[in-house]
């Protein structure tokens, strides 16, 4: 298994990957608006896992799906590299990943280019204080609605209450429409698509091995 430089340099080759570093945020992705037109090459929705982590569920989704194109994003290169260099040997055209921070994402995408948005098992932040931090706190929720078409939905998978009690909250505050909410999704399934349960991340399958339930909501930004 190669060590992380090493995933590095091979992240920096592979086709399905790109970079968007601090200092070309006024640039702004050079494929944003564009991505269906010049990367996939066909008018297929889009759909965008947030802080993807290796990139299980941004793969698994792909597979599941073959009329959509999806695209994962996380900070971490050497983490992408597992689902990229999967993605890359298996030859899945609409499997796509980019490197930089979320709080960058109004800059990789154009606005309403998005169809979907999935948040799986992010960092619940729990400490107090750390609220800004959450991928659900309004100011993320404000730039996700930049780049998400209206009425598109947006997923949340975590094993965390906090987290998930969290959400709700601001669902509520914010008066967004809520389809979808369990705090067991492997025995409630509200919304009876099967590859919610089907398609896991690494830590997800550590999670329900550990007996811990899985929570799960979705709902809309306007």
């Amino acid at each position: 298994m190669p060590n992380k430089l090493q995933k590095f340099a091979e992240f920096d080759t592979f086709e399905n990957c790109s970079f968007l570093p601090f200092e070309k945020i006024k640039e702004g992705h050079p494929l944003a608006g564009k991505w269906q037109e010049e990367y996939f090459g066909n008018k297929n929705p889009l759909v965008l896992e947030l802080g993807c982590g290796r990139g299980e569920y941004t793969v698994g989704l792909a597979q599941n799906d073959k009329n959509k194109n999806f695209i994962g994003v996380d900070i971490k290169g050497n983490r992408i590299w597992t689902g990229a260099k999967y993605a890359t040997e298996h030859k899945m055209p609409n499997v796509a990943f980019v490197r930089t921070r979320i709080d960058f994402i109004e800059h990789c995408f154009a606005q309403g280019e998005i169809n979907e948005i999935w948040l799986t098992f992010p960092d619940p932040q729990p400490q107090k204080g750390r609220a800004r931090k959450r991928l659900t706190n309004p100011m993320f929720l404000d730039r996700y609605k930049k780049i998400l078409k209206e009425g598109g939905p947006l997923h949340l998978k975590t094993d965390s209450t906090s987290m998930y009690e969290y959400t709700l909250e601001v669902i509520a505050e914010l008066k967004l429409p809520l389809l979808h909410a369990t705090s067991d999704l492997y025995t409630n399934n509200p919304s009876g698509n099967e590859a919610l349960t089907r398609i896991k991340t690494r830590y997800e399958q550590l999670f329900t091995e550990k007996g811990e339930k899985i929570k799960y909501c979705c709902f809309k930004l306007s």
